[in-house]
């Protein structure tokens, strides 16, 4: 009988990432979680443990570019090859207009958004190559797919140009079995809308998408058939505009 195979979940310390880690484990997957936070990523873990699952927790800055190298290489030497990918880590600050973000800022939600994907990417690559297969999850926004003013310059543009980072990915590395999607959500009840200038309230946080509701998403593109692709997804609760 062949082992488990092995995911990789970044950001899965909180919301969507975590969610995902356990809706991976409950479909057969080893997986293996990252986040920033060393008690998150433990909490989530033990989460997987507990429902029978495996799991591996690493508190990991996609933006340390080493750190995230050593994380794989973890990885890799508890299991061996990462054939699944979700890409769940994100960032972005309530000043969002050209009127009041600072360049730094900007850059720093690029990084984590846009350039710490392709990093996360290039790493499991080679392995993904040599097994003939692989699954990658950018989780994205529903700003990369219409335009949203209100989640600001930076974060739009780096969810943005995730969607030609896939096509590219998709384009170039099908014929060696491995697939992406870039899954847009919308609105989602998460920690993340602190981040927002106006923090939404209970009955506004009701009527958004969970992040279960994601999890499930991210679960039926990686249990989709190894020929079938699945692009590009976008969710959104039924009363956003």
């Amino acid at each position: 009988m062949s082992e488990s195979p092995v995911i990789w979940i970044t950001g899965g310390g909180s919301g969507m990432g975590r969610a995902s880690a356990l809706a991976a484990a409950d479909a057969g997957w080893r997986v293996a979680v990252s986040g920033r936070r060393q008690e998150a990523v433990e909490a989530t873990a033990a989460a997987v443990r507990a429902a029978g699952g495996e799991a591996l927790a690493m508190a990991v800055d996609v933006t340390d570019a080493e750190a995230l190298r050593e994380a794989h290489r973890s990885i890799v030497e508890a299991w061996g090859a990462v054939t699944g990918l979700v890409l769940a880590a994100g960032r972005n600050a309530p000043r969002r207009t050209w009127a009041d973000q600072s360049t730094d800022e900007f850059a720093a939600i690029v990084d984590t958004n846009l350039t710490s994907v392709a990093r996360a990417i290039e790493l499991v690559l080679p392995g993904m190559r040599a097994a003939g297969t692989g699954n990658i999850v950018v989780v994205s926004s529903r700003s990369a797919w219409r335009f949203s003013p209100g989640a600001g310059v930076a974060y739009m543009s780096s969810k943005a140009a995730l969607g030609m980072l896939v096509a590219s990915l998709n384009d170039q590395e099908n014929v060696n079995g491995v697939k992406a999607c870039h899954l847009c959500p919308g609105d989602v009840d998460t920690d993340f809308l602190a981040l927002r200038p106006t923090v939404p309230d209970a009955d506004q946080r009701a009527t958004m998408l969970t992040a279960d509701d994601v999890a499930r998403t991210v679960r039926f593109i990686l249990d989709s058939p190894r020929h079938v692709r699945i692009d590009e997804l976008v969710i959104t609760p039924i009363g956003q505009s």
